[in-house]
């Protein structure tokens, strides 16, 4: 997903509004975590809207019907001159046009007259900040935790290198055969085509036989490119195919991307 063109297709004024259904705002939210520049975004749509509508409402609010009252019971007719200066009624005119266009916002956000209980812009700020905060913390603990996994003696390196499909791949195994578990680090490989993903193999060599450990479906989507995955198998090496979108019962020689066996062998 390009970001970019994310942010510019209109969907996070679409959030903003209250528009989305339940599963869109979700997934705007998830990138709101993931992206701050998603973040930033909605919370500048928010302060646009806000600074907008402020400056176009009138200091004192007046009821309609109280207008329409003064309007009934005034009996005195008088005639307005043709020739009021022009500056009073384009003042008029732009005040009105601006109210017009606040109105059509205010709709758009959710239909509803008051535009305060929509939009409580220094709040949603405050929850998003704290919000990444908490998540900031959870990374550190999750990025301490794997690199005491992976410096761990027992855990098992395995680099894979290149094959023919991508000579300049490569990616990174790491095995702890106490917990049959393993931490791939696929920063390594390039971008899957779309329809496409990785597909894990491990693999005994006498005879050659390969068990797939799994597909990684949310490979664009993970930052760091580390993926965790399970493993029974008395694997004596291990490759990585591209595959069509829910793996392959093989294999697929041909788009192999890397490849490694332990050191032992």
């Amino acid at each position: 997903m390009n970001i970019n063109d994310y942010i510019n297709s209109g969907i996070l004024e679409l959030y903003v509004a209250g528009q989305l259904s339940e599963k869109e705002s979700s997934e705007v939210y998830d990138l709101m975590l993931k992206h701050p520049e998603v973040l930033k975004e909605v919370l500048e749509i928010e302060a646009a809207i806000v600074k907008l509508t402020a400056s176009v409402s009138p200091k004192n609010k007046i009821a309609f019907n109280t207008i329409k009252d003064r309007l009934d019971n005034n009996t005195d007719s008088k005639v307005i001159s043709l020739n009021r200066p022009k500056t009073q009624w384009l003042n008029y005119s732009g005040w009105a046009a601006a109210v017009v266009l606040a109105g059509g916002l205010i709709w758009t956000i959710n239909q509803k007259s008051d535009l305060e209980n929509q939009i409580q812009t220094v709040n949603t700020e405050k929850d998003f900040l704290e919000i990444q905060m908490e998540t900031s913390k959870t990374d550190l603990a999750e990025t301490k935790n794997l690199l005491n996994i992976i410096r761990d003696k027992s855990i098992i390196n395995i680099p894979l290198e290149g094959q023919a499909a991508a000579p300049g791949a490569y990616a990174n195994v790491y095995w702890d055969k106490k917990d049959d578990t393993v931490y791939l680090d696929l920063q390594g490989l390039p971008e899957p085509p779309e329809g496409k993903v990785y597909q894990v193999w491990s693999l005994t060599l006498n005879p050659l036989t390969p068990t797939s450990l799994g597909t990684i479906d949310d490979f664009i989507q993970d930052d760091n490119k580390i993926f965790k995955l399970k493993n029974a198998n008395q694997s004596q090496a291990f490759g990585i195919t591209l595959e069509p979108a829910g793996g392959s019962p093989s294999p697929t020689l041909e788009q192999l991307y890397t490849l490694g066996a332990l050191a032992s062998l």
